[in-house]
């Protein structure tokens, strides 16, 4: 949250700890800088040491939500930002749950506490990582269970290993008061908000996996096959813009979009709906990912569709939900939405209640874990 301080990342956290906290638990969010250079200043579009932007938007979005005094920062230097090294190191010794979304931080402070989950949101990324660990005689964590987004992994539907453990599976949450269904303008554009290369790429079993530089060329050329006005909000240094918008596509910065959590919830809401590819790794290796971004589209009554990654088996497609395989597949998806508009949008947010809502979500996950 406080590395990456954008609107995307802290609605997806805040869906688990507003999740949680709605479920009657105390929730802390704890994070470290990790690596040199690893903060990114959003109004200055510059990475540094400094933390501060991010840990003023950090203390004002966690206040706006009653979780004020509830999160830490521990910067390269190894200071301490919100909550003193005291007082976390306190809260590990009382925690009840450890919940990791890192899998490589807080390992010797949370040794203590009975119950240490680790949550994957990059399935076969992951995993492959994992492997490579294995193989060089290192241990990758020491949690007692271990949960990923993606539904194949661990199954015979994806080639991705399984790094040496036990996958259990979990939608992503999704705050449905924080996304109401909404009836867009039918004159909105498709969008979506990505970045084109979050990672380098990973190598296993002689197979080269990518982000979505290597995904999004297979369906550079749909707006030349459909009349929906289509649009990407998109981040990174390597962007081809210039070939994207000769291809017919609206291009933003993702940056812009994604400066609060406001302004990225106000660009959904300004949206027809969604059209996005996964990164490579995911569709190559069929891991089931679904995102929660995906989740706060069809939640405010926006149809997505979406790169097939093998999450067809677990969701419901074919109204309100497409997952697609080549450019054809995707605009015809798109058509069949425009002709029935209301009652895809209605169906995506009938399918975010029942297979997304935090509330479900989580009190399925707690009872799992027997807390």
């Amino acid at each position: 949250m406080v590395r990456y301080p954008v609107g995307g990342i802290h609605l997806w956290v805040l869906s688990w700890l507003l999740g949680l906290q709605r479920l009657g638990h105390d929730v802390y969010v704890v994070e470290k800088s990790g690596w040199p250079d690893s903060c990114y200043d959003l109004s200055k579009r510059l990475m540094s040491d400094d933390c501060s932007y991010g840990v003023g938007v950090v203390d004002a979005v966690l206040s706006r939500f009653g979780l004020a005094q509830h999160w830490c920062f521990v910067d390269a230097a190894g200071r301490y930002h919100g909550l003193s090294r005291e007082r976390v190191d306190a809260l590990f010794k009382s925690a009840d749950l450890f919940l990791d979304f890192e899998g490589a931080e807080w390992l010797e402070e949370s040794a203590g506490v009975p119950l240490r989950v680790m949550l994957d949101s990059e399935p076969g990324w992951c995993q492959i990582k994992m492997e490579h660990a294995r193989d060089a005689g290192q241990e990758s964590s020491s949690h007692q269970y271990y949960y990923t987004i993606g539904r194949n992994i661990g199954t015979d539907r994806t080639s991705a290993p399984t790094g040496g453990k036990t996958w259990r599976h979990i939608f992503p949450p999704v705050l449905l008061d924080l996304a109401p269904y909404n009836q867009p303008r039918l004159d909105a554009p498709f969008t979506t908000v990505m970045n084109w290369k979050s990672h380098k790429h990973v190598e296993y079993n002689g197979h080269q996996y990518g982000q979505k530089d290597d995904e999004f060329p297979r369906f550079i050329d749909l707006p030349r096959r459909t009349p929906a006005r289509m649009q990407i909000a998109v981040s990174g240094s390597a962007v081809p813009r210039e070939e994207l918008r000769s291809h017919g596509w609206i291009v933003l910065n993702a940056d812009d979009i994604s400066t609060s959590l406001d302004s990225y919830q106000a660009y959904i809401l300004a949206s027809k709906g969604e059209f996005a590819v996964a990164k490579h790794v995911f569709v190559a290796t069929q891991t089931g990912w679904f995102g929660h971004q995906q989740g706060y589209y069809m939640s405010t009554g926006r149809p997505v569709v979406l790169d097939e990654t093998g999450f067809s088996a677990h969701l419901p497609v074919g109204c309100g939900l497409f997952g697609v395989k080549t450019v054809e597949e995707a605009a015809q998806a798109i058509g069949e939405i425009n002709g029935d508009y209301v009652r895809h949008s209605r169906r995506a947010r009938e399918i975010a209640v029942e297979f997304l809502d935090a509330s479900r979500v989580l009190s399925s996950f707690l009872t799992e874990l027997g807390l």
